[in-house]
């Protein structure tokens, strides 16, 4: 299996990573997750944005000597106001935490989920993340790696999403 590594996210990166949520809109909805992203979220001015005020990473490895940028992610330390809201059911805890939002990769590396926990875990104890209803492959691999169910959130949008939180050992 390739060794993935996390990298801060450049301006010069965007296109490949606009390739990957494409890449990863089509996985959905192959999968029977046709409206999570629908055609075109996340937007690119929202994902340049992500990338100039430094909470955008790439999830990289090493190919012939030529990085590979093979998923992308946001973390968000702090609180996260989609979060304050929860209902039918609470968070583990009220402690500080870190958010993994936009998750995404292109088929071409198992593991970018993997690298984003250890690379996320590595800054803050506590980390919160949710999915579609219909996100069946995400929560397969939360459950996977830990991550307790809690409840369900509203995103900007009004639609539900499935919240999760997963506390770390660092």
């Amino acid at each position: 299996m390739t060794e993935l590594y996390v990298r801060p996210a450049a301006a010069k990166d965007l296109d490949r990573i606009m390739e990957i949520y494409a890449a990863a809109r089509e996985t959905m909805r192959k999968n029977g997750n046709p409206n999570q992203w629908g055609t075109d979220h996340p937007p690119r001015g929202m994902i340049s944005e992500d990338i100039r005020i430094g909470r955008s990473y790439a999830v990289c490895s090493r190919q012939n000597g030529r990085e590979q940028i093979s998923g992308v992610f946001v973390l968000i330390i702090g609180e996260d106001p989609t979060y304050k809201v929860i209902e039918d059911g609470e968070w583990l805890n009220d402690e500080p935490y870190g958010t993994i939002h936009r998750i995404a990769g292109d088929g071409s590396a198992k593991g970018v989920l993997e690298a984003a926990l250890v690379f996320a875990a590595g800054r803050i104890r506590n980390i919160r993340i949710d999915t579609h209803h219909d996100n069946t492959i995400m929560q397969h691999l939360l459950d996977k790696y830990g991550f307790t169910r809690c409840g369900i959130i509203y995103v900007a949008d009004g639609t539900p999403r499935i919240a999760y939180q997963r506390r770390c050992s660092i």
